[in-house]
């Protein structure tokens, strides 16, 4: 291998940072559906190769791959490829968080595609609204039995085209800080803990419970966050905010399932003040990782990079193997080609390899993104895995463990993203501001209903 840096550009984004991202990422939903409703009418049939393809592959080319947080594309992992592909030159944009890939990508749709890389990767939850506009977006190659069968169905039309290819899926786990445990008196081994919060029954009102024990004894809060929590608790209903068999939202004020997790959550953090009340991605969620401000926090595997960045030389935390309510996935992304690129083909190959068996292990070791690709959720390489900076967690086995637990993916439509996201704002004008949930949930209903396509 030739040094990493070889033919690989990392660039990180320069957006400033947001103390309210979900509050700013609904905002112009309904034009941003006008807008690319309008110009996908326009754009070539997906598919086609865009300028320049078609040409000798030998052709010296850049191609930009945006993607954000951490999905393990290390320097070293994408100088591979630039060694097998001495023509291509790669250049790696990195966002702050999936919230501000969103934005930029939609927008740059919106404009016709100019600016967009030649693969921006898609975040599941915002991924629907983006699929009614397939056109934009090239129609990839099926690679038949390489990811679980959700995953690829998430990112296929009605009509059959794939406009995604799966990256990792987050099952999740609980991750928690030992020495804060152990110091209030409670357990804090890990198979200790997992049985404390309900082992293989566990249920959230075990995991609240043992919660409440652990907040009387030492005074500080359970977990990180409200809209955290509740993102786990919702992504186990089956349709949240819209009618499977039609698309259509169900209406946010009669909608019981999502008002009794709302409830639940809320009672959790502000009556039983189990919450540190900080808001997800935040400067002061990332400072709480520095100053004990709480000892658990839901967690998807790709959570455990996030975690050991902020976190930096504090020690103590680890993983439990052991999620309330049973299975639970929280995130999970795609690699799309935009159709306005000028090297499809090109990017089509290159995204291909990057969700290919051996290299989504190596994202995995590298950051804890968990694969989607069946081949490799249980091989040697992924139930080895030991997470040293999770006091030496074997993190590919409970992971592992974790996905043989989910069942399949929940309905997620076109609205999915915008209703969501002002549920969450309701949670957070609780958690974060101490607004009363009922007056919160009522502006959450009225909002929902104006962002609605």
């Amino acid at each position: 291998m030739n040094q990493p840096d070889k033919g690989v550009t990392v660039l990180s984004s320069t957006r400033p940072r947001r103390s309210r991202r979900v509050a700013a990422a609904t905002a112009g939903i309904a034009s941003l559906a006008l807008i690319l409703g309008a110009c996908s009418g326009d754009s070539e049939d997906p598919g086609t190769t865009g300028d320049g393809d078609g040409e000798a592959m030998d052709e010296e080319i850049t191609l930009t791959v945006a993607t954000f947080n951490d999905f393990g594309y290390t320097e070293e992992l994408l100088a591979q490829y630039a060694d097998e592909h001495p023509n291509v030159t790669i250049e790696h944009v990195t966002a702050a968080e999936s919230g501000d890939a969103r934005t930029n990508l939609t927008t740059k749709l919106a404009a016709g595609g100019e600016g967009l890389a030649d693969i921006e990767a898609i975040e599941v939850d915002w991924l629907p609204e983006l699929m009614q506009y397939p056109s934009l977006f090239a129609d990839l190659p099926t690679i038949d039995g390489r990811w679980v069968d959700w995953k690829v169905e998430q990112a296929t039309t009605p009509e059959g085209q794939l406009i995604g290819y799966g990256t990792d899926i987050g099952p999740e786990a609980i991750c928690y800080r030992s020495d804060l445990l152990e110091a209030a008196g409670m357990p804090s081994e890990r198979e200790e803990v997992a049985e404390w919060i309900g082992g293989e029954g566990a249920t959230w009102e075990s995991y609240f419970e043992a919660g409440k024990e652990y907040t009387e004894a030492s005074g500080d809060a359970w977990f990180d966050s409200a809209q955290a929590t509740f993102q786990g608790m919702v992504n186990q209903l089956d349709a949240a905010y819209e009618d499977p068999a039609t698309g259509e939202p169900l209406d946010l004020a009669t909608n019981t399932q999502v008002k009794d997790l709302y409830d639940q959550v809320l009672t959790a953090a502000v009556e039983d003040d189990l919450s540190a009340g900080l808001e997800q991605w935040g400067d002061d969620w990332s400072a709480g990782f520095q100053n004990d401000a709480f000892a658990t926090m839901l967690c998807p595997s790709w959570m455990t990079g996030p975690i050991e960045e902020r976190a930096g030389s504090i020690e103590g935390w680890d993983i439990a193997d052991v999620f309330p309510g049973g299975g639970g996935n929280w995130g999970g992304s795609f690699l799309t080609v935009p159709a306005s690129g000028a090297n499809t083909e090109a990017a089509t190959e290159l995204a291909d390899w990057l969700t290919s068996p051996e290299i989504q292990t190596q994202a995995f070791e590298n950051s804890g993104t968990f694969p989607s690709q069946i081949e490799v959720q249980q091989s040697d390489e992924v139930l080895a895995y030991v997470n040293d900076f999770m006091s030496g967690a074997p993190a590919g086995e409970i992971f592992a463990t974790r996905a043989q637990s989910i069942d399949g993916a929940p309905f997620k439509g076109a609205n999915y993203f915008a209703i969501h996201a002002e549920v969450q704002n309701g949670i957070n004008r609780v958690d974060l501001n101490g607004e009363d949930p009922e007056k919160s949930w009522e502006t959450a209903v009225t909002d929902a209903q104006n962002v609605i396509q």
